[in-house]
């Protein structure tokens, strides 16, 4: 059952960015100023980034958290954006599926009675009938380049080709919708709604076309619009909140994200005329996005829109910024003949992404505002802290149906009496409460040999309906293994994930399950392949607790909707991030303290102001809660050092928290042992 000031906290982290470093705000009349430090950026890299964009003259803004902190140009000069206004113009279409007017399944030529004609050879050809609203997005219907009534050069959906031609019909289709001027449909639903005013924004007279379709004034997609950089930015903002301004919704967050991620129909195809980089695996809907880093030091949940002279509007939501730059005519960014498509942005967008890392004002914050519950822990002296099984780490913990605790062990020999080698996996169980606690090596074939990376290790164990479930990872991604005899004998699924999940761990919900909110067992890891590369977001997935075993039963967490409901998907593909801290998402253990009704979520930091730290013997952790498995997560507790090492895993397990909630113990790998600290938490008066 949620809390009742539930709603208030939604409404709290309404205003927090999607790494909580900073409130974010919403632009009046004008963008609200910072320095760049302010905001956790650091200023001579903005510099580079601003030096190399005004090499060939134009107009920029550098926006986070809502506010900017880097302009230079002028600000109100309309560029000719060319190209970029795809992305503009792919809004309107977003309007027009959330009306219900339109959806990207429809066929070109229910929707526009002279579609793709002239030339007559289109109509000749038999594909006219098979173009989709979505292959004119996607740029797979197959239009030659320019804007004009360009012919048919393959079957829609069969290849990848940039075109002017497919956008423009594109406009054609929702200017009927709306027997209306895609421009006043516009400023009447976004532009005016968001400060963008007409002195801002042009959209010119259509140049290859008839200027009015019945009667109306026909617009382009492929290009024509005319803005100024605070117009872009407000563009990019809109796109960055996933549609919405203030409290209103704009466009649907699911439109947004479909627009700016790869379409699964789309990635992979050949590309026409092999001159955009393999753009069939980053492109969404006339938006650019670097799903498969392309760019390979931008996070891979930037997306941007692009025009001619390298007018731009990039969005990285996982670093809460905007960039945009409006390109001088007749002044494109240099480009090397046999290189990249991309490398031409790279001296630009690196410089401002770098700019976010390293030891900044905001290092030592948390990525999430505060615990709404949760008022502050208190740790017992760090000489009561109890330690066993020396020389051994890991230890990820579950309550079985027996009362025992379940946990593993790495790279050593585990409890007294150790067993005769070192395992990079072992079984333990834990008698006893947390202050007189007996732990008994289990041993059984499942035992794994290999240092560090060499061997299978166990990152995630958890008891339901008296069977107990093992994620083991450095197994070319993480495997599953399960017992039903208490670990003496084990089964490994014949699959792993494909990718992501690469250190998979169960949130536990007390003794065999028994605390479970719902029906569902939930699957967290940093969003890596490897359990060695920190990441950027961390990654959810949920199966039916009949079917752990079922690869196919996994649906992945793509985000919150605007009524703050999980979306989930069945392709692993489309994950979203249930929580983001740039560089810093590591291993992690989660689990339910039913009696205040709030996950808890340890996760261990990597690095100590920007170097990697030795996390037995120094570093940190933050402790984040939630009141359901995907959030809304806010902060308990966060510290670069803590008193004594953390280790590189850590959790509570739910059989040692008090009936009240209030006394936890956390079960940590600090110096290379079973370390069991306790805790007291002081709540927040309701």
């Amino acid at each position: 059952m949620r809390h009742p000031f539930l709603t208030i906290l939604l409404l709290a982290l309404a205003t927090t960015t999607s790494q909580g470093q900073e409130p974010y705000e919403w632009p009046d009349q004008e963008w609200a100023t910072t320095e760049p430090e302010a905001v956790g950026l650091r200023q001579n890299l903005l510099e580079q980034a601003k030096n190399y964009a005004v090499s060939q003259g134009g107009s920029g803004m550098i926006v986070r958290t809502g506010k900017v902190a880097m302009r230079w140009g002028n600000q109100k000069q309309r560029y000719d954006i060319k190209s970029a206004s795809k992305s503009i113009g792919v809004t309107a279409l977003g309007l027009a599926v959330n009306d219900g007017k339109l959806t990207l399944s429809d066929l070109a030529v229910d929707r526009h009675p002279k579609f793709g004609v002239p030339p007559q050879s289109n109509a000749d050809s038999g594909w006219l009938n098979e173009v989709t609203l979505l292959h004119l997005a996607t740029q797979t219907a197959g239009f030659a380049k320019y804007g004009g009534f360009q012919k048919l050069l393959f079957q829609p959906g069969s290849k990848w080709h940039y075109s002017d031609g497919g956008p423009n019909w594109l406009a054609e289709c929702v200017t009927l919708a709306y027997q209306k001027d895609v421009e006043d449909l516009m400023f009447d639903r976004v532009f005016t709604p968001i400060g963008i005013r007409r002195e801002d924004v042009r959209w010119r007279k259509n140049q290859y076309r008839d200027h009015e379709i019945n009667g109306i004034p026909r617009r382009e997609f492929g290009s024509g619009v005319h803005a100024n950089v605070e117009a872009l930015a407000r563009i990019g903002y809109l796109y960055l909140r996933k549609g919405t301004w203030s409290d209103k919704e704009i466009l649907s967050s699911e439109f947004v994200k479909v627009a700016t991620s790869p379409v699964d129909s789309v990635v992979g195809l050949a590309e026409l005329a092999n001159d955009h980089g393999n753009a069939s695996d980053h492109y969404g809907l006339l938006w650019w996005n670097n799903a498969d880093g392309t760019l390979s030091k931008v996070p891979r949940d930037a997306f941007w829109a692009w025009g001619l002279y390298d007018s731009l509007i990039v969005v990285i939501p996982s670093l809460d910024l905007v960039v945009v730059r409006g390109g001088a005519r007749g002044k494109s960014w240099p480009r090397k003949e046999g290189k990249n498509h991309y490398d031409v942005l790279q001296p630009f967008l690196n410089p401002i992404v770098e700019a976010t890392k390293g030891k900044t004002k905001s290092q030592s914050k948390s990525p999430y505002p505060p615990s709404p519950v949760i008022a502050s822990i208190k740790w017992s002296p760090k000489e009561t802290i109890v330690r066993k099984a020396q020389g051994s780490d890991n230890w990820p913990v579950t309550w079985g149906d027996d009362n025992l605790l379940y946990t593993a062990y790495g790279d050593g020999r585990g409890f007294e009496p150790k067993v005769e080698r070192k395992l990079s996996l072992g079984l333990a169980a834990i008698q006893g409460g947390p202050n007189d606690f007996v732990g008994k090596n289990l041993r059984s074939a499942v035992e794994q040999l290999g240092d560090g990376a060499k061997g299978r290790k166990a990152s995630g164990l958890l008891m339901v309906d008296s069977q107990l479930y093992m994620f083991a990872r450095n197994a070319g991604n993480s495997q599953l293994a399960w017992s039903s005899d208490h670990g003496k004998t084990w089964t490994w699924a014949d699959w792993k994930f494909e990718t992501s999940f690469g250190c998979s761990t169960f949130l536990n919900f007390g003794r065999n399950y028994a605390q479970a909110v719902d029906d569902f067992v939930y699957i967290y890891s940093f969003d890596s392949d490897s359990a060695y590369e920190p990441a950027d977001r961390m990654v959810l997935a949920r199966v039916p607790k009949q079917k752990i075993r079922d690869r196919l039963a996994c649906e992945f967490f793509v985000e919150l909707d605007s009524n703050h409901k999980p979306i989930w998907t069945e392709h692993l593909a489309d994950r979203g991030a249930v929580f983001e801290h740039q560089k810093r998402c590591y291993r992690s253990g989660v689990t339910y303290n039913a009696a205040i009704g709030r996950c808890l979520w340890v996760q261990t930091i990597p690095d100590l102001n920007g170097v990697k730290a030795d996390t037995r013997f120094e570093g940190g952790f933050g402790i984040f809660d939630a009141p359901n498995p995907w959030g809304p997560w806010t902060t308990v507790c966060f510290t670069s050092r803590w008193d004594v090492g953390p280790g590189e895993t850590a959790s509570f397990p739910t059989k040692w928290i008090s009936s009240d909630g209030r006394t936890l113990h956390l079960v940590f790998s600090g110096d290379d042992c079973f370390s069991v600290r306790r805790a007291t938490l002081e709540l927040i008066s309701r």
